[in-house]
């Protein structure tokens, strides 16, 4: 434009754009003749609900320049994540890794679109696409990572870290394992000494019982699907928070030599395993587990009583996660949580309304807030009426948050566990 007004720039700028198409056409032939670029993604088989799940992306190139490389990854369209990806610079034929973390909420199958990989040169005037990957799949499934998580805290012997309590055992709520001969360091409250009298008088030594923790006891999960348990928390359903503690919990039966079972419910049972402690029980629990979905009609409390009543003979300690709000809710099923207690030990986990907590916690300003507050605290106190409740009638209750389910309901467990035969 300014050529118009001063001829010499005109033919400077004829010069600059025929330089630049020059630039433009070495770039094609330096992208399109010397090398190439590649990637592989890197799905685990199984993804993690509610956890960080990490993806890899690794890309190479084999141009003989540095390359810079524009990653974009088609991720399931569940995340509903569109972005421009991510910008990476390669040396001359070599290779790196891009790492990315996914955050899924519900389970199921998840399907992974195109990985996309723009290359160009130090100029880059022109970019060139490479598909590298068309596509993959991954089943989402509850929280595996932090199955293992509390499994290695478990080995390691520093389950505290993450808030669960060393439980002591009161009495003898051991099985009686052998007799063997004492050595320093036993307890000398075990010595038994009808066996140390039977030994010969030419080698008398002292004899003490050794015990094992009482094994083989059944361990029920029973999950209460109705509507109820829909209620969003942190980007995922109560029964979502649920069915990842209870794959802990269940795990954790199993790691203490307890058989563990499953049952699922909404107006009818939809899932029951048995509680058995066979090398498959976890692998059978994970996929039971992974295909349950909150239904929007009201649970049948008499199934989950007949169930139970049929397929489990033997007394066991059943944990029932569910949702009531308010006394009248829980009266309705009370008889037949009454007719379950009576064969097994039965402990209700119940979720607390964070909502409602955040609303007690924040300051009344105004006359709204001050009814409001007092709403909240009526629903409060409501909640902790049907915990009382369900405790007058023998029943044990935890009441927690979605985010503290799995320490309470692990140290629940634990505990009760310590205290002997369910």
């Amino acid at each position: 434009m300014a050529g118009l007004f001063w001829p010499p720039l005109l033919t400077l700028a004829q010069l600059g754009a025929a330089a630049l198409a020059v630039a433009a056409v070495a770039d094609v032939v330096m992208l399109w003749t010397r090398g190439a670029a590649s990637g592989r993604r890197g799905v685990p088989d199984k993804l993690s609900m509610g956890d960080d799940n990490e993806i890899t992306v690794e890309v190479a190139s084999s141009y003989p320049f540095r390359s810079q490389i524009r990653v974009i990854d088609e991720v399931p369209v569940q995340f509903q994540e569109r972005s421009g990806g991510t910008e990476i610079a390669i040396p001359a034929q070599s290779h790196t890794t891009v790492r990315y973390t996914l955050r899924p909420s519900t389970r199921g199958t998840y399907t992974f679109g195109r990985l996309l990989l723009y290359a160009s040169t130090p100029l880059g005037l022109v970019a060139r696409r490479f598909e590298a990957d068309q596509g993959a799949q991954a089943a989402v499934y509850p929280s595996i990572l932090q199955m293992q998580r509390y499994a290695f805290l478990a080995e390691s012997d520093r389950l505290r870290e993450v808030g669960v309590k060393k439980v002591r055992r009161l009495g003898h709520t051991m099985e009686f394992d052998q007799i063997r001969d004492y050595v320093p360091g036993d307890d000398r409250r075990q010595v038994n000494w009808k066996a140390t009298a039977r030994r010969s008088a030419y080698r008398p030594r002292l004899m003490v019982n050794t015990y094992q923790d009482e094994r083989e006891q059944p361990v029920v999960v029973a999950l209460d699907m109705g509507r109820a348990m829909r209620s969003p928390f942190d980007g995922m359903t109560l029964l979502d928070h649920a069915v990842n503690t209870a794959l802990v919990l269940l795990n954790t039966a199993l790691r203490t030599h307890d058989r563990a079972g499953l049952v699922a419910f909404d107006r009818e049972v939809e899932v029951v395993v048995r509680p058995d402690r066979q090398r498959g029980q976890l692998g059978a629990l994970l996929d039971a587990l992974y295909r349950l979905g909150p239904a929007y009609t009201d649970p049948s409390y008499e199934a989950l009583y007949a169930t139970l009543r049929q397929r489990l003979r033997q007394r066991s300690l059943v944990l029932l996660f569910a949702n009531f709000d308010t006394v009248a809710g829980l009266e309705r099923q009370l008889p037949y949580l009454r007719q379950i207690a009576k064969s097994h030990r039965l402990v209700v986990v119940l979720f607390e309304n964070t909502g409602i907590r955040d609303l007690l916690a924040a300051p009344a300003e105004r006359l709204e807030d001050v009814y409001v507050k007092a709403t909240a605290e009526a629903l409060a106190v409501e909640k902790r009426e049907v915990v009382r409740t369900l405790e007058r009638h023998g029943i044990g209750a935890v009441l927690t948050t979605p985010e503290r389910l799995t320490v309470d309901a692990v140290n629940r467990y634990l505990q009760i566990k310590a205290q002997g035969a369910f």
